[in-house]
């Protein structure tokens, strides 16, 4: 059995990508190096200030140099029927076959990482980096942060995994039933094969026990594994410092989609950058004027009566608005979509024929607009929605009173049958802020619902 231990260097966090700036792969066959590739690589793309300070490797360096398309081969060739072996493996494999990727090539090979054979072998260690590993076991590294100093280093560690692994820990990993060459390096396999296979929310976090991430699944075990293989720079960005996943069981899709929502604007994580915004300023509202005709329009939300919806910016407002004129066949100009003008030309929804050329009565237009205004949020009504609980003798439930959203809770199944009104849950809720986002969701959620109904 032959092993490629490999290493690359790359331009870092680049607007086009990460691109690969040097490579060494030493082949190992357990007790030496047998064979090697080291080179640096024409990136075709600026390396940074900040990387250049980090490996040493400049422009000039690089500038003739073979690009990758030159060299794939033999890597592909040198690499062919080993193992691959990295210090955080995915990190330098993810890279290294989306490179092969774009000259058509389906780079493949067994997997095998450092970070977690380390854990496992040499457990409790404060720091699982290369250069705290080494230093802890004396291994010199000539040259770090370069391809070949690391790779000779990681060979080293490597060889010194092999010798300890008194519990067949390596074999383990190369079991094709494993998903120890998959997992994120600082992951505890025991973390992932603990959670359960139902509707929830889940938790990533780091060494410091930080929430850096929360997501909703229909099946939490698999909508968490599948982060792992996602090949986006995002996505393996924050499987690299996740440590740890924890999770709070909902019982539906609904319930967790409510509560994934309230949780990222509780705690702001860093990669759940779309849902973070909490502070709404723009309110949606209608009135009627001098002739009877209903408006749609928008101001702060301190001084709209009564918001029939509300948005973080106008932008979204106007947006949204756009889309009830074309759907409802609305006047641009009575929606405040635009303003001074006699007509009603709108560069995007063009002329309505409507109202304001005088095409109908003010009772048609008005009732377009009511449809338009109910289809929006959840309406001012009292609502209870059961969905499942839990467990089989729990009920589920998202409550709202007076058209806002109050939050969710869980009753006993004899207990949802006494209670008989709305306002008798308010007792049992776990108390949620009311925001856009949830009023979206429930409101998407309902019109779903009336749609199956009318079906049957």
């Amino acid at each position: 059995m032959h092993f490629a231990v490999v290493d690359i260097e790359t331009t870092g966090n680049g607007p086009k990508g990460q691109k690969i700036t040097e490579i060494s792969a030493l082949i190992f066959d357990g007790k030496k190096v047998v064979d090697e590739f080291t080179s640096l690589i024409n990136p075709e793309q600026n390396i940074p200030a900040f990387i250049t300070s980090l490996t040493g490797i400049t422009n000039a360096m690089v500038r003739n140099a073979p690009k990758f398309y030159e060299i794939a081969k033999k890597i592909a060739e040198i690499t062919k029927d080993t193992i691959f072996v990295a210090h955080n493996v995915n990190f330098d494999y993810n890279i290294i076959q989306a490179e092969f990727k774009s000259l058509g090539f389906d780079f493949k090979r067994k997997k095998l990482c450092t970070v977690r054979l380390t854990r496992k072998i040499i457990p409790g260690l404060a720091s699982y980096s290369l250069g705290n590993i080494c230093t802890g076991e004396n291994i010199p590294i000539n040259g770090r942060h370069r391809a070949k100093g690391d790779a000779e280093a990681t060979v080293e560690l490597f060889k010194r995994l092999i010798e300890r692994d008194d519990n067949f820990t390596i074999n383990s990993f190369l079991n094709p039933k494993s998903r120890e060459a998959t997992l994120p390096p600082l992951l505890d396999k025991k973390v992932v094969d603990n959670l359960p296979e139902t509707f929830g929310v889940y938790y990533f976090k780091n060494l410091a026990k930080e929430i850096i991430y929360i997501g909703k699944a229909n099946n939490i075990k698999q909508r968490v594994i599948s982060h792992f293989y996602d090949k986006k720079k995002k996505e393996q960005t924050m499987c690299l410092e996740t440590a740890n996943v924890s999770f709070t069981k909902t019982g539906s899709e609904l319930l967790a989609l409510l509560l994934e929502s309230s949780e990222i604007k509780h705690n702001y994580p860093k990669f759940n950058r779309a849902q973070r915004k909490s502070g709404e300023a723009v309110g949606l509202f209608s009135y009627e004027d001098q002739k009877g005709i209903l408006h749609l329009a928008y101001n702060r939300l301190k001084l709209a009566p009564n918001a029939i919806m509300k948005y973080y910016s106008i932008s979204e407002c106007r947006n949204h608005l756009e889309v009830l004129c074309k759907e409802f066949k609305l006047c641009p100009k009575y929606c405040h979509l635009q303003t001074n003008v006699a007509g009603c030309f709108d560069y995007q929804i063009k002329k309505c024929n409507g109202i304001c050329c005088d095409k109908e009565t003010v009772e048609i237009y008005n009732k377009r607009v009511k449809e338009a205004i109910k289809s929006v949020g959840i309406g001012a009504e009292n609502l209870i929605i059961k969905e499942n609980g839990r467990t089989k003798n729990e009920v589920g439930f998202a409550l709202i009173l007076d058209g806002i959203y109050k939050g969710i809770g869980y009753v006993t199944v004899a207990q949802s049958a006494a209670l008989e009104n709305p306002e008798d849950y308010q007792f049992f809720v776990e108390p949620k802020k009311d925001n856009r986002d949830v009023q979206r969701i429930i409101s998407s959620y309902l019109k779903k619902k009336k749609l199956k109904e009318n079906e049957k």
